[in-house]
């Protein structure tokens, strides 16, 4: 079940990077819309098909969107954090999910309803400008995964998530199972398994059930593929203040 607080101070909606990227005036318009909610590990905030109705701005939970297939198989299409948005839509059009957006690790975040989402996209060209550039550098994100998935190798493919999902939370551990991690690479959890005990003799990363801790980010770059690097620059690129330096 979501549960829902008031947010004890408006910079508390800043957590997301994305909104304090904003011009004060457009945070200022967002802020009596905006409501902070909690996401618990698993929960699916939409499903294929469903209708938008809310639009997130994660603080520390990591949102994942996968691709669900009629077999029961699932493969990740995105991912965002702290630096981004869930639940975007900018166009007038009957609003529905591409595909299951499930939270992958527990946190916080800032929730508005998607019509006064629409609304401020069309008030304010700043707010415009910001979900324009958040909107390419997913769009680049989601090509670079095509590629990554068809050509590189799943320990490579790891090592990306890890770090991926390492730049989002702000913390070294990372609720994060072999379970869901499978899921989104697309292979058997003792496939994964057994890339965490290489991972872990080599010294980057602890794990215990349910976590990962990262010891050694700088050996996990050098053993992720070289989309990591291209994503990462793209979202300085388009959005430097937004995305999570490490």
């Amino acid at each position: 079940m979501q549960l829902t607080r008031p947010p004890r101070d408006p910079r508390d909606h800043c957590t997301n990077r994305l909104l304090a990227a904003l011009a004060p005036e457009s945070l200022a318009y967002l802020e009596p819309h905006l409501e902070i909610v909690n996401l618990q590990r698993g929960q699916v905030l939409f499903e294929t098909d469903e209708i938008i109705r809310y639009t997130y701005f994660p603080h520390d939970a990591v949102v994942v969107l996968v691709a669900v297939m009629t077999n029961g198989t699932s493969a990740e299409m995105s991912i965002a954090g702290r630096e981004g948005v869930i639940g975007l839509v900018t166009t007038a059009t009957t609003p529905y999910a591409f595909g299951r957006y499930v939270v992958q690790t527990p946190g916080t975040a800032s929730r508005i309803g998607i019509e006064q989402m629409q609304k401020a996209i069309s008030a304010h060209r700043n707010i415009r400008d910001v979900i324009q550039r958040f909107s390419e550098a997913i769009t680049a994100r989601v090509l670079q995964n095509v590629a990554c998935n068809a050509v590189h190798q799943v320990d490579e493919r790891c090592c990306r998530w890890i770090l991926s999902t390492h730049d989002r939370v702000g913390r070294d551990t990372l609720s994060l199972s072999h379970e869901l991690l499978a899921e989104m690479l697309g292979v058997q959890r003792s496939t994964v398994s057994a890339i965490m005990r290489t991972l872990q003799t080599a010294g980057l990363i602890e794990q215990g059930r349910g976590w990962i801790t990262v010891k050694d980010r700088a050996g996990l770059e050098r053993a992720s593929c070289e989309c990591y690097g291209r994503v990462r620059q793209t979202f300085e690129r388009l959005l430097p203040l937004t995305y999570t330096k490490s």
